[in-house]
């Protein structure tokens, strides 16, 4: 059904929190592993493979009927728009996590609503009429699959308590058929393998630099991790497991002695503004940069945070996420980048990395790891007022929605010349309306608001969006969906994303930065992160045969670990993080598994300190699955 009839009931928060009991932990990690078990079982009743992608908008809503969702139409179309081409295994669970079932009390809450004469029928021309023209608009098509049903309808009406249980089995019969088609080919996989084991597993991009360990720790093939686990007693085996166990302290954030300052104030500077945004589906997307450097130069970059408070004294809350910039040179094309280094030396919110480098173009990756900027649950009480009628009667801008199109229009000014060129306004328009605007389109703008050297100035960016009030006569919705995209709740506070600032400083030269694309790291920045974490971390040999190698990269603010599998079979490693302590990762789960393409490299999770200011303990065992 449409979600017309009814919001879903929402699952409880997954947090990385330790618990405060081992009972508590058990029950959390359970749900957790029910949840993957069930996302893994709806996606193989489908695909052979979780590394296989879901390609077209039937399979979509296929795989989504199989883990006992009815999506719509317009469901589908959300998660299915005209510029997606597929979605892999960690975009489905993602969609299961927003798309929750409806139960049977909220399906039977919405009928009564449509029974005007409560007697447990609505007639089948009342059914197409509010179905098809109310909430999420269902089609005809759609309406017409509920009033066929045989066993419930009759005599032009549908008896809707019938409907709702049959509702209801339907969902469960699927999620169940699936689960046992699972548990089947587990039984294959067992009686193969000659092994008791079957887990959850969760695809991530995969990229395919090819290394050999720089120094690896051959841990020997032990049997489970020595420790009472919180999965289900069938899931205690594993072919092999190592453990890493790091305990790191406080982090420091005293000023670094990476370069002077007062040594950079002659040099020449080059800075460019850009931002993190949170998508629905919890990637990142960002601006990426190319760097121009005329001759061979002494180099120092930094990015850091854009504070935008206005409030002395008072830091913007989005300070606290980390920050990163990867830096790789081009050599015969765009595709053919070399990872020279990072942004690896810290300076309480700012990362920097001094070195030298040759004439040439560059690029600029910013990266963030996701243990920070993610979706947040947080109840709004009451939507902001952006506009409102002043004593003539004329539309105005709220205080409080001044000063976030101020914040805004400081983001999007890229090179913080106080002026916004059309290129600067194609990325703000990129982002939130998906289109560009042409020349034609920027000469009109400049005729009807405040422009200074052909650029759109502050209050001329101002007077644009009071005008698009204007033209919907107060209504706010295009406004919301401007501010929502750009990481702005209903509260007007910015909790998705994350305005920074990058600065390079060339000693011999000057250097020219420009903002090249708006989107997804991508195989490139996957590639870098690899390398960087296989040529800087420690290496342990997972399996016997030594072709499957965990690397762990640690600096004072965060841990990376990287998989590596250089068999010619896939391989599914189970990653638990249970005896973790004050630690946060980008997956948003304590105990996960994750599918590693045969000849590929992966990343298995990115660790932060949950509290910046305790002690924190990194203690991750990694698994082989038979």
């Amino acid at each position: 059904m449409a979600s017309s009839l009814g919001s879903n009931a929402s699952l409880s928060n997954q947090k990385t929190i330790p618990s405060e009991s081992s009972q508590a932990k058990k029950l959390q990690y359970s749900e957790e592993e029910t949840f993957y078990m069930n996302c893994r079982a709806a996606y193989l009743a489908v695909f052979k493979s979780s590394l296989e992608n879901i390609k077209s908008k039937e399979q979509l809503c296929l795989v989504l009927q199989q883990a006992g969702r009815n999506p719509s139409q317009k469901t589908v179309n959300k998660y299915w728009t005209p510029q997606t081409s597929t979605l892999n295994f960690d975009d489905f669970c993602g969609i299961l996590k927003k798309e929750k079932p409806a139960t049977k009390t909220e399906l039977l809450k919405a009928f009564l609503k449509i029974d005007t004469n409560n007697d447990g029928y609505i007639l089948h021309t009342e059914l197409y009429k509010i179905l098809t023209t109310r909430g999420e608009k269902m089609t005809v098509e759609e309406v017409n699959a509920i009033t066929k049903l045989a066993d419930v309808n009759s005599n032009g009406k549908l008896d809707y308590n019938k409907f709702c249980k049959l509702y209801m089995t339907t969902n469960e019969q699927c999620r169940k058929t699936a689960l046992e088609k699972l548990e089947v080919d587990s039984r294959l996989r067992r009686q193969q393998f000659g092994s008791q084991v079957e887990t959850s597993e969760r695809a991530t991009s995969v990229s395919k630099p090819s290394r050999t360990p720089r120094k690896t720790d051959k841990s020997a093939p032990k049997r489970g991790n020595g420790k009472t686990s919180s999965r289900p007693s069938s899931a205690q085996s594993y072919k092999a497991s190592i453990s890493s166990s790091i305990i790191m302290g406080t982090s420091n954030n005293t000023d670094s002695e990476l370069i002077e300052p007062n040594t950079v104030k002659d040099w020449q500077c080059a800075q460019s503004k850009g931002c993190f945004y949170l998508e629905e589906d919890g990637e990142i997307i960002n601006h990426k940069y190319r760097l121009y450097l005329p001759q061979r130069s002494t180099v120092y970059i930094t990015i850091k945070p854009l504070n935008l408070s206005q409030l002395e004294g008072k830091a913007s809350p989005w300070l606290s996420v980390d920050t990163a910039l990867y830096v790789l040179k081009e050599n015969e094309s765009q595709e053919d980048l070399q990872l020279v280094s990072f942004t690896e030396v810290r300076n309480k919110e700012m990362f920097m990395w001094k070195g030298e480098l040759g004439s040439g173009i560059y690029w600029l990756i910013p990266f963030t790891t996701g243990c920070r900027l993610k979706k947040i649950k947080k109840q709004i009480t009451g939507e902001a007022k952006l506009v409102y009628r002043d004593e003539d009667g004329e539309l105005a801008l709220t205080k409080a929605f001044g000063a976030a199109l101020s914040d805004i229009f400081e983001m999007i000014d890229l090179d913080g010349n106080g002026l916004l060129s059309m290129e600067e306004y194609n990325f703000f328009e990129l982002r939130t309306s998906g289109e560009k605007c042409d020349e034609e389109a920027w000469a009109v703008c400049r005729e009807n608001f405040d422009t200074k050297k052909n650029e759109l100035t502050r209050q001329g960016f101002m007077d644009l969006n009071l005008m698009e009030a204007n033209d919907r006569e107060g209504d706010p919705s295009d406004l919301w969906i401007t501010l929502l995209s750009l990481g702005y709740n209903k509260a007007l506070e910015m909790t998705e994303a994350c305005p920074f600032v990058i600065d390079i400083y060339a000693e011999k030269c000057k250097p020219r930065i420009k903002a090249v694309y708006l989107e997804e790291g991508g195989r490139q920045l996957n590639r870098a992160i690899c390398k960087s974490v296989v040529t800087k971390g420690d290496a342990k040999v997972l399996d016997s045969g030594e072709t499957i190698i965990v690397y762990t990269y640690k600096s004072d603010t965060r841990i990376t670990s990287i998989i590596e599998n250089k068999s010619e079979n896939k391989v599914v490693i189970h990653v638990s993080n249970e005896d973790s302590k004050n630690c946060v990762n980008n997956r948003g789960l304590n105990i996960f598994a994750v599918e590693v393409a045969s000849k590929s490299m992966m990343v298995s999770q990115h660790v932060m300190p949950l509290d910046e200011q305790e002690e924190w303990m990194y203690n991750c065992v990694h698994s082989l699955l038979p």
